[in-house]
């Protein structure tokens, strides 16, 4: 049997590259943030590791919103919404569907960002691309799974489009300080201490807001 969590995010990803504006905004907002940052660095002085860090990581979690937005506004056009709540399977799979295709949009999004940290604000290469790569996917599933759970409430009202962003971030600060400190772990500067210090903040984060998603999902996606 065809797995329908797999199902549902190759169908998302399907329309959303389609159109190109779900992946484009994000990409577009992301890459002006690290410009304006440059632009905001005396010429020939050296931006701080974590501070590059803190910068695409900003540009991360504003791409989640617009993301999440973009995913769950998919099916509110038809009320397609009503035939996912009927179809013959866990609600959870939607919520999985939807943090599976906002992963791949997420990393799609960094592609474009981190090449702009490095030239922009004058970043070494990466000096553990294993290492550094395991981090940013350990991350961006905690943020994902905050903004799938969330993005729920969003659908279908444009006035909710400014409560998700309200109501994210705070929860996203403790996955965003783990990410800016290990900044240094991906961008080749010993300043951001050991990046094991934080990696069980960051597994419990993701735990907890994963294991949370399973059981609230069903009862904000049928309300809303």
């Amino acid at each position: 049997m065809k797995c329908r969590p797999l199902a549902l995010a190759a169908k998302d990803l399907r329309l959303v590259f389609a159109d190109g504006a779900g992946i484009i905004q994000p990409v577009l907002l992301g890459l002006i943030l690290v410009f304006v940052f440059s632009l905001s660095t005396p010429v020939g002085e050296e931006v701080p590791a974590q501070a590059a860090a803190a910068i695409f990581w900003l540009a991360t979690s504003f791409a989640v919103i617009l993301v999440f937005n973009t995913l769950y506004s998919l099916e509110g056009a038809n009320q397609a919404r009503i035939g996912l709540l009927l179809s013959p399977m866990p609600v959870q799979y939607i919520w999985m569907g939807k943090a599976l295709s906002g992963l791949v949009l997420l990393l799609t999004a960094q592609i474009f960002f981190l090449p702009a940290i490095i030239v922009f604000l004058g970043q070494d290469l990466m000096v553990s691309w294993p290492g550094a790569l395991g981090t940013i996917l350990l991350i961006d599933w905690g943020l994902v799974a905050v903004g799938s759970l969330l993005g729920a409430m969003s659908q279908g009202h444009s006035a909710r489009d400014s409560l998700l962003s309200v109501v994210v971030f705070p929860l996203l600060v403790p996955l965003l300080l783990a990410g800016i400190s290990m900044g240094s772990f991906f961008l080749g500067e010993g300043t951001g201490g050991e990046p094991g210090s934080w990696l069980g903040l960051v597994l419990a984060f993701n735990a907890l807001f994963t294991g949370a998603a399973l059981v609230l999902f069903p009862f904000i996606y049928g309300e809303y």
